[in-house]
C-alpha cells in the first residue's frame, strides 16, 4: 500500500503511549491511502500482538485524521505480517530509546 505523504505527516503527531514516540518513527504504519476524498485506509501493526494500548492509538489516529473536516471515515487494518521488529524504527527513534 502506498504511503501518502500528507497522511503520514498527520500521523507523525500520533504518539505511542508506551514509548512516547511517533507511530511513524516506530515503523508501525505500513500504509496510508485515500480510498476517496472522504475515506482513508491505514494499514498498521503493533509492537506486540494483543497490545493493550491499541484502542488508545486507534482513537488518536482517527481523531487526528478527522481534524480534516473532509475526512468522514478512517478504516484501520491491523496486521502482523510482517511482524514488527525494532529494525523498523527510524534511527532517530532508536537513538531516543537507546538502541543506537
Amino acid at each position: 500500500m502506498k504511503k501518502h505523504k500528507d497522511l503520514i505527516k498527520k500521523l507523525e503527531t500520533v504518539i505511542d503511549p508506551e514509548l512516547n514516540l511517533p507511530i511513524t518513527e516506530m515503523g508501525l504504519v505500513y500504509g496510508a491511502k485515500y480510498i476517496d476524498k472522504e475515506n482513508i485506509k491505514i494499514v498498521m501493526t503493533l509492537t506486540t500482538i494483543g497490545c493493550p494500548l491499541y484502542d488508545v492509538i486507534k482513537d488518536d489516529i482517527i481523531s487526528t485524521l478527522k481534524q480534516d473536516n473532509k475526512i468522514k471515515n478512517v478504516e484501520i487494518e491491523l496486521t502482523f505480517d510482517p511482524p514488527w521488529t525494532p529494525e523498523m524504527m527510524t534511527d532517530s527513534a532508536k537513538m531516543d530509546i537507546g538502541f543506537l
